[in-house]
């Protein structure tokens, strides 16, 4: 196979897969006005959606058990989500907050803020998870600023490696995603360092407890603060659970707790990106509630408004609050659409129904199952090096050799091929693939991620059609089942 690697929210635009010809037209008499993820290829048409399912223009059904990247919480079309979105256009569809509010963009905040026993006290609404996080670190910064002692030389930022923050210059500056960040290297600001992340599979050793790798990596993180000068950091940035980077992969327990340990040893703040992984995607409404920590700042994204409109979030503590508040008084920041009263009612309804629903039950039950049913059916598959995630949140990282962990090479495009493979209409399924899961460069995994009001018999459903296409794909690489 030629080089190629997937163009999704981890992967450069320009080095996008030829592999579309049964998912994508290409008839060259068809043309286009969007800049499409590649511009040589014009995707089919979503035309409808219900529950798990979504509906092409050439007839077929595909079960979106990816929730696009991890955000369709509640499936499509939901009838009390549509109705509230509906309501709120009939009130008023826009205002600027800097002139006023609205009742919606109150009670979606004091809902969040609620939802955290207290443990936050505003929320900062925007429209993407790259605007939480570019307001995450202004924030931190200004904080500094607005101490009764400011501390102006805080400004850098300490972040972990093969992390994957957002897509704006700030947030992609934060993240560690070695692919996407090398066309904008230039660009980006040089007062970020990086640090190991906590990925047991490839970076714990053979036989290191866990309380030995914790330690080592909180030594890490404490020798980078005194390389960089613990003075001048404003915050340690981290993904509770790392999404599109390397595939679903959680902390090892105690790993958090010395992270925001070593950083209130030198005066940091402690920044958590749950864009991908929290509002329950995780099976609790915030994943930090499994952590025994609770961060200064959490952004918040994508299963906060469930795709039925833009919309994230970025939620600060009190000691915050108080700084900016006995300051300057104002957060040096602001954006046209941040609190836009349809994307609040949006989330609003989104969180109401899985509140009321009782859906982060479900989440924990069926992630169960699906961990069981995954690892079932390709724990023993002979290049499924690991199956790792939590909640309703799994990754598949395949490898070459499962004794050594090579990868393979990045020439054979596994992960997309499994993604494109997937997106036959005779297996009807996304599987959200992105390369670099080992080193940034090389590596491949799929993840899978759907709707918390998913069914058991979905759940059979796709890990029978997840089997199907990964058995079809080493078959057509000559690698097969042994």
């Amino acid at each position: 196979m030629n080089p190629q690697i997937k163009d999704d929210s981890t992967t450069p635009p320009s080095q996008v897969p030829h592999l579309f010809s049964d998912t994508t037209n290409i008839d060259s008499k068809v043309t286009s006005a969007v800049l499409h993820r590649h511009t040589s290829f014009i995707p089919k048409k979503a035309v409808g959606g219900k529950g798990s399912y979504l509906f092409l223009d050439d007839g077929s059904k595909f079960l979106d058990s990816t929730g696009g990247a991890a955000v369709s919480c509640l499936g499509h079309g939901n009838e009390k989500v549509n109705q509230a979105i509906t309501d709120q256009l009939r009130k008023v569809s826009y205002c600027h907050t800097a002139f006023f509010g609205t009742d919606v963009s109150e009670e979606l905040a004091r809902f969040l803020v609620d939802s955290t026993d207290g443990k936050f006290s505003k929320v900062y609404v925007v429209s993407s998870g790259s605007e939480a996080v570019e307001a995450a670190l202004k924030l931190s910064r200004q904080y500094f600023l607005e101490l009764p002692t400011p501390q102006p030389q805080r400004t850098r930022f300490i972040a972990r490696k093969s992390s994957y923050h957002g897509i704006t210059l700030g947030a992609l500056g934060a993240g560690g995603h070695v692919l996407r960040r090398q066309p904008f290297e230039p660009l980006l600001s040089v007062n970020t360092s990086h640090v190991s992340p906590c990925y047991a599979y490839r970076g714990k050793k053979d036989d290191e407890p866990d309380a030995d790798y914790v330690k080592r990596l909180a030594d890490e993180l404490d020798a980078e603060f005194q390389r960089v000068g613990p003075g001048t950091v404003c915050a340690f940035i981290a993904e509770t659970v790392v999404g599109a980077a390397l595939g679903c992969v959680p902390a090892v327990p105690g790993y958090f707790p010395a992270m925001k340990s070593v950083c209130e040893k030198y005066g940091a703040l402690f920044i958590l990106d749950e864009v991908m992984s929290g509002m329950g995607r995780c099976g609790t409404l915030h994943a930090w509630e499994q952590e025994g920590i609770v961060p200064d700042l959490q952004t918040i994204g994508k299963a906060l408004g469930g795709g039925y409109a833009p919309v994230s979030g970025l939620l600060i503590s009190d000691k915050i609050v108080q700084a900016i508040d006995k300051g300057t008084g104002s957060f040096r920041h602001g954006q046209t659409y941040q609190g836009h009263p349809v994307s609040c009612a949006a989330a609003l309804a989104v969180q109401k129904v899985i509140k009321e629903e009782g859906l982060l039950e479900n989440v924990r039950n069926m992630g169960r199952y699906l961990e069981t049913r995954l690892k079932e059916t390709l724990g023993g598959h002979p290049y499924v090096g690991d199956i790792r995630g939590r909640g309703l949140f799994w990754g598949i990282e395949f490898v070459k050799d499962k004794a050594t962990k090579e990868p393979f090479c990045t020439d054979d495009a596994v992960a997309l091929h499994i993604q494109e493979t997937g997106l036959k209409p005779e297996n009807g399924i996304s599987l959200y693939a992105s390369p670099g899961t080992a080193d940034g460069i090389r590596g491949d995994h799929v993840i899978l991620a759907p709707p918390y009001n998913v069914t058991k018999e979905e759940i059979d459903i796709i890990v029978e059609r997840t089997g199907k296409v990964v058995k079809e794909v080493f078959a057509q690489l000559g690698q097969g089942f042994r």
